[in-house]
């Protein structure tokens, strides 16, 4: 048996990772348990957005906007290299919202935001604007506003590596198969024998509410499992503003540009009934986001067009909304009672925008009944690893990889340094020309990073590299992958 930890946390999406990083940055002997790759789930199946959620103002969530936006701003000074801003139009059409309306609730996300430092929102015309060449010919006028772009799977992956530097244990691929109270304690069984902890954290996301059942516990909220499903098309523009297109059923749809050489629409929001593992696009949702970016684009696009999809389970709040897209966005933190022993914690709902804060409020509550949580909240300004850099420099940071490493193209400096940040030297080394980084796998992939990726960043196999560490999948031929692949042993 291994322990006593102050705390066992179920669950590697960015809540869990979250709640380790912050316990553990306040003292805490912190075990963090995943049934497989850190991000596995929903949190690498995103839209990619840090963002206050403009569209909740219109279901009157004031103070989860107004979080979201804070929470916004933080997350892009402590970790820079991952989170960048982003200008959207939004293209105002006859029929859908008016103007007015569009104006006055950008006013107030804008308002919401005081404080931060994105550029606000101004009205556009698309004929004079470089937004308006790809779209058809219709709506003229526009609105642009500010976001952030955030790599959703190594935000999970760069918490949990802060986590583990600050003492935490990371076990990846250690399914938790029981849990129970004994002795005061919390016995957690897992595929890697059993663990105690003084408090166990839910942080099951889609699956909290069997990880309530295997502890033998209920709470008082359950998990809505909604699906989100994405596509990717060969780039449909070149300029670098994103879209948020009003659709007739009252949703919205973005088109982002994407790795480069892509564009990522989504997201759609369809009540979800299956398994949680291997999630996927329907062919109905994929329809659906075709025909939902043909309304707006010049080009016609078909599900033949698409190159890639993914989906993934959102763990929404069951509030009890009829349509989806209404359910709240916020999150519960149930706390166990003290008579019932050992504290036990439920995470229910959430999104990545809000999950260091989220975090920072499940610790607050355990350090009530946990002395070895008790020293202050600390994650809000500390950067997370390759972070420690101006926030506003990520382009000079990729100018100087590019100059201390000139065997490095502006493509490859610039994924390097957005993936990486300043610890991108630890595994460039003195390298001087690429054939110093061992083998190479194709674009851009080195045996030097994959190896990096395996000691660092608990990466296992060919997609835990290509999928969520980096999105070099989507630039390499099926022959590069197998190649990895056997090299990774799997």
């Amino acid at each position: 048996m291994n322990g006593p930890f102050d705390l066992i946390v179920i669950g590697g999406g960015v809540n869990g990772a979250g709640i380790a990083r912050d316990a553990a940055g306040r003292g805490g002997k912190v075990l963090l348990l995943e049934a497989g790759d850190l991000a596995r789930g929903t949190s690498s199946a995103s839209t990619k957005l840090v963002h206050g959620g403009l569209r909740y103002l219109e279901y009157y969530e004031f103070a989860l906007v107004r979080e979201a936006l804070l929470e916004r701003e933080r997350l892009w000074r402590i970790a820079p290299h991952i989170v960048r801003p982003m200008r959207f139009v939004l293209p105002v059409e006859p029929g859908m919202r008016p103007r007015w309306k569009l104006r006055a609730g950008l006013a107030l996300y804008d308002a919401l935001a005081i404080g931060g430092s994105l550029p606000g929102t101004r009205s556009i015309r698309f004929d004079r604007h470089p937004a308006g060449a790809p779209l058809k010919p219709g709506p003229v006028r526009g609105l642009e506003y500010s976001d952030c772009w955030v790599d959703d799977a190594r935000l999970v992956v760069l918490t949990a590596k802060d986590a583990a530097k600050r003492g935490a244990t990371i076990l990846t691929r250690t399914r938790a198969t029981a849990a129970r109270r004994e002795g005061g304690l919390w016995t957690v069984e897992t595929s890697a024998g059993s663990f105690t902890g003084a408090a166990l954290v839910n942080a099951g996301g889609p699956a909290a509410d069997a990880v309530a059942q295997l502890a033998g516990t209920e709470t008082a909220y359950h998990i809505r499992p909604v699906r989100g499903s994405h596509i990717v098309m060969s780039k449909l523009f070149d300029h670098p503003f994103a879209y948020i297109f009003q659709l007739p059923d009252t949703r919205i749809c973005f088109a982002i540009p994407w790795e480069d050489d892509f564009t990522l629409i989504g997201t759609t929001d369809a009540d979800h009934t299956g398994p949680l593992d291997h999630v996927h696009a329907g062919e109905a949702e994929i329809a659906y986001l075709c025909e939902a970016a043909s309304r707006y684009f010049a080009k016609a696009l078909k599900p033949s067009d698409v190159v890639w999809t993914y989906a993934g389970v959102r763990a929404l709040v069951d509030d009890g909304s009829g349509r989806p897209e209404a359910a709240t966005r916020g999150y519960r933190l149930p706390l166990s009672e003290p008579g019932e022993g050992a504290p036990l914690l439920g995470v229910y709902g959430g999104k990545i925008t809000s999950h260091r804060h989220l975090a920072e409020e499940a610790v607050d509550k355990l350090a009530q009944r946990l002395p070895a949580l008790a020293s202050p909240a600390w994650t809000a300004s500390e950067p997370l690893p390759g972070g420690d850099f101006p926030h506003d420099r990520q382009a000079d940071l990729v100018a100087d990889l590019q100059r201390d490493y000139a065997f490095l193209s502006q493509r490859d400096a610039q994924r390097i340094g957005r993936a990486y940040g300043t610890l991108a030297r630890v595994w460039l080394g003195a390298a001087q020309v690429w054939d110093d980084l061992g083998r190479r796998f194709g674009a851009g992939l080195s045996e030097a990073e994959v190896e990096y990726l395996k000691a660092k960043e608990w990466a296992q196999t060919a997609e835990d590299v290509l999928w969520r560490r980096t999105k070099l999948g989507m630039h390499m031929s099926d022959a590069e992958q197998s190649a990895l692949a056997e090299f990774m042993g799997g």
